[in-house]
């Protein structure tokens, strides 16, 4: 089974690249997959029968019970030969159903073979929260799958219509499923079942879990989403919404019921709301000239019946229930396949103007009629049998004494009227030739399409005549439940009073057909007591509206109501705790070095100076004073790792605010001057006394003795002498993992904000400054014509004289930086390139020696990182943009990607080797004159999170400097300084005087002249 999963998840993943060589043929290709796995179920079902069950079982998280745990017996091998069987054949059906130029058929054909697995997942799961897993996994493929026509916006709506319900029902059900396991002491579904929780905590729990079942299956009030999902194309209504995700809810009732249907919380919820759902679904089912909608109704009064009869709690019952959930599949899975082929042929799905079709498409009206007439319980197929056999079950328990199996035969009589007339009216609506409506064109469908719904609708004739060899598989779990064994399923059990009312069903369901205008019109007469549609688009809308009334309330105030916010709750939230709080240290000691209350005074002075100044940078600069405070304060108390982290990080923060500071005004607050001082004032100070008072909090809250003492000990067993460096890359690995993911997900997002129109590369390279040519280290201007691209003025010489004086000097001096003749000469200093040559490729090389000598000494990938990242922001800054391109020509989300992957990759790769997450691996050597070699998975860590830091910086600099830099020559140029920017944004044109362009446009000092036609009259 496990192997099977497998299969299924990597052809999901290749099936785009088929679909690129295949086009539609690939749904023959992949539809091979589930049809051999119903070949091996089928093999494994003489070994379930005897009572042997297939269970395979891989350990996963052992501290929490949770295994892989998977567990095939007769309910689970009928669902899952219903999702690979039924999925084969609709994989099938769709190499006929679509064009070869259906939009993303290759993600289609991918998802709907995903789905197929996950279903094949959950009806196999014994673990419940494994089962919970594939349980959420159906709900995001399916919202997937039904908003697959991404440019319209009925299928979007339906599609997070039905994500919605289904997840906040499927959420409910992991409460639920959480106090089973705790309560029952273990996760594994079967044994919940076999030693049911029982009291309070067992109907609370199955209240939720039930209350999961009835949003998935769609019942009352739940029910709104199915008909909405519609808005899928039909393969997918035929699967998801008839043979396979519908039916979760109902398998997870059957699963439950041999366990919990004598709960006192059961019986209301699954007869109470199914017999509801089954009246409701087929009365709308009545009003419905859409086929679909009709179908989709159908559904919803179906599903209301499964459930009933499943969960009823017999034996007789629930074998009938698995007996209609098969005639089911079969049946509306096949009426939606024919109903997408009625819509392909003539273009409509609206019965009032499809007439003729079925003197015209006799095969499919045929398949039609016998899959509608199986719906409707007519013999001898098997919807016949099995109605027959639930009308049995609900009598027994009548006769019995049963008062919940009164609603449930009253309900199932109504529902199966109603039912018969919706059949009638569907196959009346779809096939008939009507008096009114002319002939509908059709275009005739190929005959292959015919074959999936052909053999769904041939096995409910063969199941009813086979039934006999079929029972064994379906009583194999209804034994499970309590009864006698003596009723067998049968196409004829005589006359019986289970005849006699399907022979009245039939009566008032053509009784209902006869006087269809009537019932029309009662039905039009009849307001809706409850729309659980327009209750959702309500709740929705009321959300939509306070998300917005507190948005537009928060964000109106700025940053500073931000802030005001945010730091008002953490002081009345943790301020208040820490009033309320009774452990204080016994003493307190004010500092351990004299120099310490200094530090302390210097860095509340310049915090108080950083709120007053009117200065930007000097802001910055005070700031900073604060960071490098902490780098001293962290030193004395013998941290040289966080020390030297924290002093290459406030050098990297410091650097990325004159970055940005470049595009803001000079005067904090120049055009609206700061409002409520006094009150921003206390603010600041109440956070920082409630900031203070939780330090002294947290030092007297101590009531175990530390895990520093254990510590040096743990270092060593992970070959390392640096505790801090083998905390991030070794103990916490995935404290690190997740932090370094935040990095990229920064870099991301800043870049995502800087670059608007979208980004590809590395920075820009001296190959987009045309007018200089490369030789040798050197750059050299070369004449160039009258009107070409080159860099802009405000990165080059600015004057005519600057530009030949750089010119003379290229040919007598050498470059110190290979981008420095891209800057002005009066903004160049050669001291400053000749420092950045002669120390960048030191600090590239001490802060490789920093990544492998991190984890005996201090140091480690981060520090290494930051200090690569800062040689790279000297060459940017002594040597612009493109100087950035010369020294790193790598693309930065490459080298974030690369670390991310090489990280993540460390973590996985213990489990091929079958040990836990982030388990480390060493090698060691000794080797001559070196001495011992020592390398481990941590260090290949390490050189992840490496990576993962230079390509941040680099990122950074690209965004925030050099693609600014670009931004504000372009904008520049385009103000008229004399450049016209081209459409590349790299270059500027600059115009000579009186030079009339091809446009007809004349210019004169690079200025637009007024032009004829624009002169006043």
């Amino acid at each position: 089974m496990i192997a099977s999963l497998a299969a299924f998840a990597v052809a999901a993943l290749v099936t785009p690249l088929l679909t690129k060589w295949l086009g539609r043929r690939v749904f023959a290709v992949i539809a091979l997959l589930p049809a051999a796995v119903f070949v091996l179920l089928l093999t494994w079902m003489p070994g379930i029968l005897a009572g042997t069950p297939v269970v395979e079982i891989v350990p996963w998280i052992p501290t929490l019970d949770i295994a892989l745990s998977f567990r095939l017996d007769a309910l689970a091998l009928l669902l899952a030969l219903i999702v690979t069987g039924v999925g084969a054949l609709v994989l099938l059906y769709c190499m006929h159903y679509f064009a070869d130029d259906e939009p993303a058929l290759g993600r289609f054909a991918a998802l709907l073979l995903a789905f197929a697995g996950v279903m094949f997942g959950l009806v196999t799961a014994d673990d419940v929260f494994i089962l919970f897993t594939f349980w959420e996994a159906t709900s995001v493929l399916s919202y997937l799958l039904i908003g697959h026509y991404t440019g319209r916006k009925e299928s979007r709506g339906a599609a997070l219509q039905a994500l919605t319900v289904t997840t906040f029902g499927g959420l409910a059900m992991l409460v639920g499923l959480v106090i089973l396991a705790v309560d029952g002491g273990t996760t594994s579904l079967s044994e919940l079942i076999a030693n049911p929780v029982t009291g309070a905590a067992g109907e609370w729990a199955i209240a939720l879990v039930l209350l999961g079942a009835i949003s998935k299956s769609a019942l009352v009030p739940f029910h709104f989403w199915l008909p909405a999902a519609m808005a899928a194309p039909t393969p997918v209504s035929a699967y998801l919404h008839a043979a396979a995700m519908v039916k979760a809810g109902v398998y997870l009732v059957a699963r439950l019921a041999p366990g919990y249907a004598d709960l006192e919380v059961w019986h209301p919820i699954v007869i109470g709301l199914g017999a509801l759902t089954m009246l409701v679904g087929g009365w709308r089912a009545l009003r419905q000239y859409d086929l679909k909608l009709l179908l989709a109704y159908g559904t919803v009064s179906q599903l209301g019946f499964l459930v009933m009869v499943t969960g009823f709690g017999t034996r007789d019952a629930a074998l009938a229930g698995v007996t209609l959930l098969l005639a089911h599949a079969l049946f509306k899975a096949t009426l939606f396949l024919v109903v997408g082929i009625v819509d392909h042929a003539a273009g409509t799905r609206d019965w009032r103007k499809l007439s003729g079709v079925g003197r015209r498409m006799p095969v499919i009206a045929t398949i039609g009629i016998v899959a509608a007439a199986s719906m409707a319980g007519v013999p001898p197929l098997l919807g016949f049998v099995a109605k027959e056999a639930v009308f049995t079950a609900f009598l027994d328990a009548v006769v019995a004494g049963d008062a919940w199996a009164w609603i449930a035969l009253i309900a199932a009589f109504a529902g199966s009227v109603l039912t018969v007339a919706y059949s009638v009216r569907f196959v009346w609506g779809a096939f008939s030739s009507k008096q009114d409506v002319a002939d509908c064109p059709l275009h005739a469908p190929s005959r292959a399409i015919a074959v999936a719904p052909g053999l769904l609708a041939g096995a409910s004739i063969v199941a009813a005549f086979a039934i006999t060899f079929i029972e064994p598989l379906l009583a194999a779990y209804a034994d499970e439940l309590p009864g006698s064994h003596d009723y067998h399923l049968a196409l004829w059990h005589g006359l019986e009073p289970a005849l006699a009312i399907s022979a009245v069903v039939f009566a008032l369901g053509a009784l209902l057909v006869w006087g269809r205008q009537r019932v029309a019109r009662l039905q039009a007469s009849v307001a809706p007591v409850l729309d659980s549609a327009r209750g959702y688009l309500g709740i929705v809308s009321i959300v939509d509206r306070l998300a917005a009334t507190v948005t537009t309330t928060i964000q109106s105030r700025g940053l500073p109501g931000y802030l005001a916010i945010i730091v008002a709750v953490f002081i009345g939230g943790l301020g208040t705790l820490s009033i309320l709080n009774t452990s204080w240290p016994s003493e307190i000691r004010l500092w351990d070095y004299p120099a310490q209350p200094f530090l302390a005074f210097v860095m509340a002075v310049a915090a108080i100076a950083a709120a007053t100044v009117r200065q930007r940078m000097t802001a910055v600069l005070l700031v900073s004073v604060t960071g490098y405070g902490l780098v001293l304060l962290f030193g004395m108390s013998g941290a040289p790792d966080l020390a030297l982290t924290q002093a290459l990080v406030e050098t990297i923060v410091l650097v990325v605010f004159v970055l940005v500071l470049r595009r803001l005004p000079k005067q904090i607050a120049q055009r609206n001057p700061p409002v409520h001082k006094l009150a921003r004032g206390i603010i600041g100070a109440l956070a920082g006394i409630v900031m203070g008072v939780l330090g002294l909090v947290a030092l007297g809250a101590r009531i175990e003795p530390t895990i520093a003492e254990g510590l040096p000990a743990l270092a060593l067993e992970a070959h390392g002498k640096n505790i801090v460096n083998v905390m991030l890359v070794d103990i916490r690995a995935w404290d690190t993992l997740g932090e370094i993911s935040v990095l990229v997900a920064v870099a991301t997002g800043v870049a995502s904000l800087i670059f608007v129109s979208g980004r590809t590369g590395g920075a820009p390279r001296l190959d987009h400054v045309e007018g200089l040519v490369n030789r040798r280290d050197r750059l050299t201007p070369v004449p160039e014509p009258a009107w070409s691209i080159r860099a802009p003025r405000t990165s080059l010489a600015d004057t005519a004289g600057e530009t030949d004086a750089a010119g003379e000097a290229a040919e007598t001096r050498q470059t110190w930086l290979l981008a420095g003749r891209t800057i002005s000469p009066r903004n160049r200093s050669i001291l400053i390139e000749v420092l950045v040559r002669l120390l960048f490729h030191p600090a590239i090389i001490v802060s490789v020696f920093l990544l492998f000598v991190g984890h005996n000494a201090p140091g480690g990938g981060f520090a290494g990182g930051l200090l690569a990242g800062l040689a790279l922001v000297a060459r940017y800054l002594a040597g612009g943009r493109y100087e950035l391109g010369e020294a790193a020509p790598v693309d930065a989300g490459r080298l974030l990607g690369t670390g991310l992957l090489l990280a993540a990759g460390t973590a996985a790769g213990s489990l091929l080797f079958g040990g836990p997450v982030f388990e480390s691996a060493w090698f060691e050597t000794e080797v001559p004159l070196l001495g011992t070699i020592s390398i481990g998975t941590s260090t290949l860590f390490d050189i992840g999170v490496y990576l993962v830091v230079v390509g941040l910086v680099l990122d950074i600099l690209r965004s925030l400097g050099g693609e600014v830099d670009r931004q504000e020559e372009r904008q520049t140029a385009d103000d008229g300084d004399g450049d016209f920017t081209t459409g590349d944004g790299e270059g500027a044109a600059e115009h000579d005087e009186g030079v009339e362009h091809a446009d007809g446009v004349e210019y004169r000092d690079g200025a637009r002249l007024p032009q004829p036609e624009e002169a006043r009259p």
